[in-house]
């Protein structure tokens, strides 16, 4: 059976974890920039095999707090933000590095929220 610690950076806190039917919600794997965000903003625009590489790129990709990923759906920047302030200068470079990388835009809702949080690491 699979167990571990997560030190989930979303919510700072320490969640054990037992892989199981009942205990997998507990902790997921969050695409930093989510895809449905991706797709709606250039995604559609990149090759299949580019899509792909966004999908499983480790940079786009953290173990996190399940309902929180949950509650973090789709949204961007502007919609959703971690509720550990104290990661959320990290979370928005991530953010910012993926979708430089994949060549994908912002709107100017995300990029104020961007901005804001950048300011103030």
């Amino acid at each position: 059976m699979a167990t571990g610690t997560l030190h989930d950076t979303y919510t700072g806190t320490t969640i054990a974890f037992v892989r199981g039917q009942d205990t997998s919600t507990a902790v997921q794997i969050d695409h930093v920039v989510a895809l449905s965000d991706a797709w709606q903003k250039g995604a559609q625009q990149l090759s299949p095999e580019q899509r792909r590489d966004l999908a499983n790129d480790p940079r786009n990709l953290q173990a996190v707090d399940g309902p929180t990923n949950s509650q973090k759906s789709d949204s961007d920047a502007a919609s959703w933000l971690p509720p550990n302030k104290a990661y959320r200068c990290t979370y928005v470079a991530r953010q910012v590095d993926v979708k430089a990388l994949y060549r994908l835009w912002v709107t100017q809702a995300e990029k104020d929220a961007m901005s804001q949080v950048l300011h103030s690491c």
